[in-house]
């Protein structure tokens, strides 16, 4: 999957948004939604949370995870913790861009909440680099890793693959020359072996 996927699919997450106009129920390929009532609260999908905010049609509502008390505290442990932790939403990065890009007068903090989420994000990812070189270096075939969104896998996409096919090269060609060195070694050890090779 490319960012491009991981994001469609991160918009479909459900926000809530208070509309400021009124309108029938709407039908959607997706879903209905609907009817909007100006001033009552209501959940629709992400991406037409953000186009109706665009529109100035609507408020989003901050989601309950994009708070900077809870934030602080999942920094707090991914900064302790040398395991990734779980997420309170696996497509954290794209909501928090999305809304924070199109409606951060609508979020209490905005600014301070995009720094926090920045900091968590620069955090995982570190812990996802050092990962991958111990895998690298104890010449590991596979890591099991938990808690990852698909965006963080999907950042190491391009990288890990190669380098794991790099490695399967080298250790497959080391195992091909094992063979002639051993025999090698036995022929000169063997008695008047210096002999045959001369």
């Amino acid at each position: 999957m490319d960012p491009y996927e991981i994001e469609f699919i991160g918009e479909n997450r459900i926000v809530n948004i208070i509309p400021n106009f009124s309108h029938d129920k709407i039908f959607l390929i997706c879903g209905e939604f609907g009817p909007f009532r100006a001033g009552l609260p209501m959940n629709v999908p992400l991406w037409l949370g953000v186009m109706l905010k665009q529109k100035q049609k609507c408020r989003i509502v901050a989601p309950d995870w994009m708070d900077i008390e809870v934030l602080e505290n999942i920094k707090e442990e991914e900064k302790k913790s040398r395991f990734f932790t779980k997420m309170p939403n696996e497509h954290y990065m794209v909501e928090a861009k999305l809304i924070l890009g199109t409606a951060a007068e609508d979020i209490p903090r905005a600014s301070e909440i995009k720094t926090i989420i920045k900091d968590i994000w620069d955090i995982r990812m570190s812990k996802l680099r050092t990962s991958m070189d111990a895998l690298m270096k104890t010449g590991g075939s596979y890591g099991r890793l938990d808690h990852l969104t698909m965006m963080e896998i999907n950042s190491v996409k391009p990288l890990l693959p190669q380098a794991m096919d790099e490695l399967h090269r080298i250790k497959m060609n080391a195992r091909k020359t094992m063979p002639v060195q051993s025999s090698l070694n036995s022929a000169v050890s063997q008695p008047g072996g210096s002999q045959s090779i001369l």
